[in-house]
């Protein structure tokens, strides 16, 4: 079992009674257009941090996408049973920030050297991958790849994917916001899991 799964059920298993739903509340109705992301980089708990705290980005929800079973829980999809990896979908305003800016704030935030893993934690669930909603993100998307390519400040070939976004299903409640409702647990998490040393050595003074 990885770090990051043996913390996420030693979580889960220290709830006491039902686990609430996470609150919606209703857009204004003057509130401004938004529009989605979608970014696979291992333990969504680090990218829902990542992407938090750009400025234009209105939520973040962690969740699974990219497999066959619906509605997966966290057991099978860190068990590698269901085709899943750990993702975060963006919820942002276009006005405010541009799809462009929140790519780079993914490559800066991954390994995107791992093949089917990041950092600490390995398997398919973990794999890196920019999950595309419509043909602007694609093409964006492979650019940045593309261009990232010829100037990458590493050694090693890029694997990370760009794949048409399908089901995405949020994770269980526990897992929202859980930089934020533990954080001594999550920098133990990403401190032992290397991602913060890792991050440093691949991109020096550009990592997010």
């Amino acid at each position: 079992m990885t770090l990051h799964g043996f913390l996420a059920i030693a979580f889960a298993a220290a709830l006491s009674g039902p686990v609430a739903a996470r609150a919606q509340t209703p857009s204004a109705p003057t509130a401004p257009a938004t529009a989605k992301a979608t970014f696979a980089g291992g333990c969504f708990w680090c990218m829902e941090d990542a992407f938090d705290s750009v400025p234009g980005v209105v939520a973040t929800v962690s969740g699974y996408i990219g497999g066959q079973t619906k509605n997966p829980t966290y057991e099978q999809v860190s068990g590698g049973r269901t085709g899943h990896a750990e993702a975060v979908q963006v919820e942002y305003d276009p006005a405010r920030v541009s799809y462009e800016k929140l790519v780079d704030v993914f490559w800066h935030n991954i390994d995107p050297t791992q093949k089917d893993a990041q950092f600490c934690d390995h398997g398919s669930q973990y794999r890196s991958a920019i999950f595309y909603h419509n043909d602007d993100q694609r093409r964006i998307a492979e650019a940045s790849r593309t261009a990232l390519a010829k100037n990458k400040p590493f050694k090693g070939e890029i694997v990370t994917q760009i794949v048409k976004a399908d089901a995405f299903y949020p994770a269980e409640d526990y897992h929202q916001d859980y930089h934020l409702k533990n954080p001594v647990r999550y920098k133990f998490y990403k401190s032992g899991c290397g991602r913060e040393a890792r991050l440093q050595e691949l991109w020096g003074s550009r990592a997010k």
